[in-house]
């Protein structure tokens, strides 16, 4: 029963200790002994859990141990831990007592050399490629002429001098500085906000929309340039509507966000020489344009005059066409000459012949003879009397209808004309009750009255008095 039962033995200072007291043992002589460590290793497992703290493994060749980034040092990481990156992490080792395990609490983690590096760049860039943010198909022409051109850059560097500086000696344009941090924590940030910044301005804003957008920086280490490799950048980058060149380091350098950029420029230089065309050029386009212009339309017109003049040539002189005429006109006012005196000399020769025919006793005679025929000629009365006759009768039909149609004919029959004061004649009862004064004319006088509504009339004017008509003058007798 002795071995069943934990009894102090004589002389034993070795008292038991408990998992806990173990564990806190262990834990404080770790954090003495290792308050501070720096492991170079094989980043492995590396996952972000939903309260922000970064959990992972560095491994070697021989050996894996555990490691765990906090919230805060987990979001001012420069760059994004994957796995199978090598790098330094630097904190202090300590143990987990609820697994028995000892693991490094990582305060800052970087990159194990530039090698390391350029294998995080080249695993982002194959990765952002696979979801077609590099296709060449996606990328855009940039416009000829920009109205207003966006910069994305230091606005302290020596980049935005050489834009701007470049800009005016080849065509002078409407520039708009987007100022940001280019390299150090929270520049990549900055760089995509700019991006989308200009991509969120409307047509009609007070801050007009770039036509382009100019992303640049100057030469660097490729630590330097490395915010233009965070993947914040470049998808920034790929998904702004507006053309976007990237001018970042110099020939030599290259980052993502050239990849994910419509035009790559060498230098920030460069970049405002892609931009914008040279004014000086245009003019001089433009005149030769003009120049051109001017020699098509005058072209015609000189062809036009060689043919005329060549055809001219061909044509027979005018003296050439006028001579056959003028011949024939000569040889016609010849004749015409001749005519008229053939015509003049006949026209005397008769009227010789007819004047030698008249003579005074001739002309004598035939008076004579004249005379005795008129004197044997006798008027018969009946010629005359008869169109008297027929004259007269048609002159008393003419009596008869007239004093039918006389419009006082009537008034022997007991009718009787209504005048006005004017004496116009009215024809209607409308006409009669408008005056004041009506005049009705009877047969034998005339009588003044005035419509019911109207007073009483005035003494009616003297009845005109007929002019009775003249006997028609007596004929003089023809014969005496």
């Amino acid at each position: 029963m002795s071995d069943l039962i934990a009894n102090p033995k004589p002389g034993d200072n070795a008292q038991p200790l408990t998992v806990s007291e173990l564990s806190g043992l262990l834990k404080r002589t770790v954090e003495d002994r290792f308050g501070f460590v720096r492991l170079r290793g094989e980043l492995s497992g590396v996952k972000r859990a939903a309260s922000g703290h970064l959990y992972c493994c560095l491994k070697d060749e021989g050996a894996v141990i555990d490691g765990v980034m906090w919230k805060g040092g987990a979001q001012r990481l420069a760059f994004r831990p994957e796995d199978g990156l090598e790098v330094i992490a630097t904190g202090k080792l300590t143990t987990y007592p609820g697994r028995s395990k000892y693991q490094v609490v990582i305060d800052s983690l970087e990159l194990a050399g530039e090698g390391a590096l350029l294998a995080l760049l080249e695993k982002t860039r194959a990765r952002l490629a696979a979801e077609g943010l590099f296709d060449a198909g996606r990328k855009r022409r940039l416009p000829f002429l920009p109205r207003v051109i966006g910069v994305v850059t230091s606005p302290t560097g020596a980049v935005i001098r050489d834009i701007l500086h470049r800009l005016a000696d080849r065509f002078p344009s409407h520039v708009i500085v987007w100022p940001v941090l280019v390299q150090g924590h929270g520049a990549a940030e900055q760089v995509a906000a700019a991006v989308r910044g200009f991509s969120g301005l409307a047509p009609g804003d007070p801050v007009p929309r770039p036509d382009v957008v100019i992303v640049a920086r100057g030469g660097g280490s490729i630590e330097d340039l490395w915010s233009f490799n965070e993947e914040v950048v470049v998808r920034a980058i790929a998904e702004c509507p507006i053309p976007v060149i990237s001018a970042v380091g110099h020939e030599t350098d290259t980052t993502l966000a050239d990849y994910a950029a419509d035009r790559r420029a060498p230098t920030p230089t460069a970049a405002a020489e892609m931009a914008v065309p040279v004014r000086i050029d245009l003019l001089a386009t433009l005149a030769d344009l003009g120049n051109r212009k001017r020699r098509a339309v005058w072209r015609p017109l000189e062809l036009g005059r060689e043919r005329l003049a060549a055809r001219a040539r061909m044509l027979p002189r005018p003296e050439a066409l006028l001579q056959p005429q003028a011949q024939r006109l000569d040889d016609l006012a010849e004749r015409l000459r001749r005519a008229l005196g053939d015509r003049s000399a006949k026209g005397r020769e008769r009227l010789a012949g007819v004047a030698a025919r008249l003579s005074p006793s001739l002309l004598s005679r035939t008076a004579a003879e004249a005379q005795r025929r008129l004197d044997r000629a006798r008027l018969a009365p009946a010629l005359i009397e008869r169109p008297l006759r027929h004259g007269h009768d048609r002159l008393a039909a003419l009596a008869r209808v007239m004093s039918q149609l006389h419009p006082e004919k009537p008034l022997e029959r007991g009718y009787a004309i209504i005048r006005d004061g004017s004496g116009k004649a009215l024809t209607t009862r409308a006409e009669a009750a408008g005056e004041a004064l009506l005049h009705v004319q009877f047969r034998d006088g005339a009588l003044s009255a005035v419509p019911a509504s109207s007073a009483p009339p005035p003494p009616p004017p003297p009845a005109p008095r007929r002019r009775p008509a003249a006997p028609p003058a007596a004929q003089d007798d023809l014969f005496g």
